[in-house]
């Protein structure tokens, strides 16, 4: 586990105050290049015959060296002074977190429809979602934004926070690898469906306690708020196992339920439609202010998520320790 009790606390708070700055190194930018270079060599010098097989290698040697070099470099670092292998810790802990991020994001789309700016809602919308964005209205847009915010509590918040907690950074790190080789490969398309289809269940096996403990963590919070927790949990109950993720439908079921609105629906991808199962019941139309209650709700659940984790830490560790 971490070497103090006060690195959970001290990274999340990094994170809310600082965020991911852009003239910053991010660990996630190395991943990424180590990724493609790894799936260029693996087409490179494997047949395609054995991308199925190279598919189960990738995200082994990404995770579990991304583990491996997090490890060595605090190992090093607590050498030389144990105080500064924790600071380096607590710090490489919150770039695997993004709760500031997803909400700067959610509320730049939030401030373009408040002032009426459709076309700036779409472009900002268009940054953090997959689908396309260029003819959407108002409620389609704020769908859009809520559902991304909602099911990111999971994968870019609870989850590194989890594995921080089980692992340090080190474990913390090797979620974010998984994460970002989800993102990367994880697709069902004549490209990666042999190549991608150990990222993607990977992360869904690594997003399957923390989604369930969100969804949870999620009733709380909206009683908390005075939102709908009774149709948060009929959401979830009902709704959660019909989205296409195994993970996913739990936290957008909830935050649907919540705020008495429905999520789902049509989408277009590339000129595509599908459809997504609905979640939630649709007792009043979405409105721009739905993104800072999703907001809202992520905060209270990751800042619930820090107490709880701490003080669990500090139960298992007998006391306060600092280093």
């Amino acid at each position: 586990m971490m070497a103090a009790w006060w690195i959970l606390p001290a990274a999340y708070a990094l994170d809310r105050l600082l965020g991911d700055p852009r003239w910053l190194p991010h660990p996630v930018v190395g991943m990424g290049k180590a990724i493609t270079a790894i799936e260029a060599a693996i087409r490179r010098l494997v047949p395609p015959r054995r991308y199925r097989m190279a598919g189960l290698a990738l995200p082994l040697l990404v995770a579990c060296g991304s583990f491996a070099l997090t490890w060595a470099a605090l190992r090093l670092l607590a050498m030389v002074n144990p105080w500064l292998a924790a600071a380096a810790e607590a710090a490489l802990i919150a770039t695997t977190i993004a709760a500031k991020g997803l909400r700067d994001a959610g509320m730049e789309v939030c401030g373009h429809l408040r002032r009426g700016d459709l076309p700036a809602a779409r472009r900002s919308l268009s940054m953090i979602v997959g689908r396309d964005t260029a003819d959407l209205q108002s409620p389609d847009i704020v769908r859009g934004a809520v559902e991304t915010v909602a099911e990111n509590i999971v994968d870019a918040v609870v989850s590194p926070l989890f594995f921080a907690l089980i692992g340090g950074a080190p474990l913390a790190m090797a979620y974010r690898a998984v994460n970002t080789l989800d993102s990367m490969v994880g697709y069902k398309n004549d490209k990666y469906i042999h190549l991608g289809w150990a990222s993607a269940r990977l992360d869904d096996i690594a997003n399957y306690i923390p989604a369930r403990l969100t969804a949870l963590m999620l009733l709380a919070a909206s009683w908390c708020l005075r939102l709908d927790s009774k149709g948060a949990w009929n959401a979830v109950r009902r709704d959660a196992s019909g989205h296409p993720s195994p993970n996913s439908g739990y936290p957008e079921a909830a935050v649907a339920g919540a705020l008495g609105v429905r999520l789902g629906g049509e989408n277009s991808y590339h000129g595509v439609t599908s459809f997504r199962a609905y979640m939630g019941d649709k007792k009043r139309e979405l409105e721009p202010d739905d993104i800072p209650r999703t907001a809202k709700l992520m905060f209270l659940v990751s800042g619930g998520f820090v107490l709880l984790g701490t003080l669990i830490w500090i139960w298992i560790n007998g006391g306060l320790a600092w280093v």
